[in-house]
């Protein structure tokens, strides 16, 4: 399906910030009371998060969207945003549900240490987009609403900012239970090689464009990260370095009206020139061919 896209649209970056004087790094609360909190005409622009986003539709239909990709959602939907993808609520308001966010800093950082190893919780396990059966919703509803009691509790502590940590956890452990067999590869099946490939991709991929460079940093050779990002995504490193870059460009065409020059900027290339050569080979599409076609994929 394709959506028209207006080119004065920008992506407005919003970082966590809940009203004061809630304290917690987890806010929950509904689609109606985000109308509520959202100057009119804003809902539906495309935003960059600096958090965590999960939404859950609860009533009603809505079409959504996710770096290029439509999310079609009805009550059983739920899905999660991560940092720095770009996502818009669509024009659809007849909807209810509820809204996670948190920060990446809420999650318990993966160790070495085999006990904090297990206790983590890497939510790029889960499935980006689930249907949830009428039970499955139930109690996914009845977990939030916990969440927004305990969240609630007059007096904020570390205890009970460590209440809604664990809480959180057993929802959306519970959730990539039921759903694992859903991913076409089990974040678990991963190496722990690629996955640090992977996030320091998702950091540098404007500032490194050489395997080698990710290579030396991971103490590894090119051709053993080669082997490790084939062996998970069925691309080489190169390639999916490549994606990563292609992917940014094709959120800045699209949704900001930025020069293609200001673009190759951004994305460290010397000359515009260079760009548009990397972007037509990538793609088949010069970069103005491809804002000019207007597509969200």
């Amino acid at each position: 399906m394709n959506v028209q896209l207006n080119h004065d649209v920008k992506i407005e970056a919003l970082r966590y910030n809940p009203p004061s004087p809630y304290s917690y790094d987890l806010e929950i609360f509904s689609f109606s009371e985000l109308k509520k909190r959202t100057p009119e005409g804003r809902i539906d622009i495309n935003h960059r998060y600096k958090f965590y986003m999960v939404i859950c539709v609860t009533q009603g239909e809505c079409t959504q969207s996710i770096d290029f990709e439509l999310v079609l959602c009805k009550s059983g939907t739920l899905f999660v945003v991560s940092p720095n993808q770009v996502h818009n609520f669509g024009k659809d308001e007849d909807w209810e549900g509820w809204i996670i966010l948190f920060r990446s800093e809420f999650l318990i950082p993966r160790s070495s240490t085999l006990n904090e190893h297990k206790l983590a919780f890497d939510i790029e396990r889960l499935p980006k987009v689930l249907t949830l059966t009428n039970t499955e919703l139930d109690r996914a509803v009845y977990s939030i609403a916990r969440m927004i009691e305990d969240s609630l509790i007059s007096e904020p502590t570390e205890d009970v900012h460590m209440l809604l940590r664990y809480q959180l956890y057993t929802l959306m452990t519970w959730l990539h239970i039921l759903h694992k067999n859903t991913l076409p590869i089990t974040y678990t099946q991963l190496s722990q090689r690629f996955i640090h490939f992977h996030k320091l991709v998702e950091t540098h991929f404007a500032e490194w464009s050489h395997v080698s460079e990710y290579a030396h940093y991971l103490n590894c050779t090119e051709k053993t990260l080669t082997r490790a990002s084939i062996e998970a995504t069925g691309m080489t490193a190169k390639a999916f370095i490549s994606a990563r870059m292609i992917l940014e460009a094709k959120r800045l065409l699209v949704h900001t009206d930025q020069s293609v020059s200001h673009i190759a900027e951004h994305l460290n290339f010397k000359e515009a020139t260079h760009f548009s050569k990397f972007f037509k080979r990538e793609t088949g599409y010069t970069p103005s061919d491809f804002r000019e076609q207007a597509i969200e994929w």
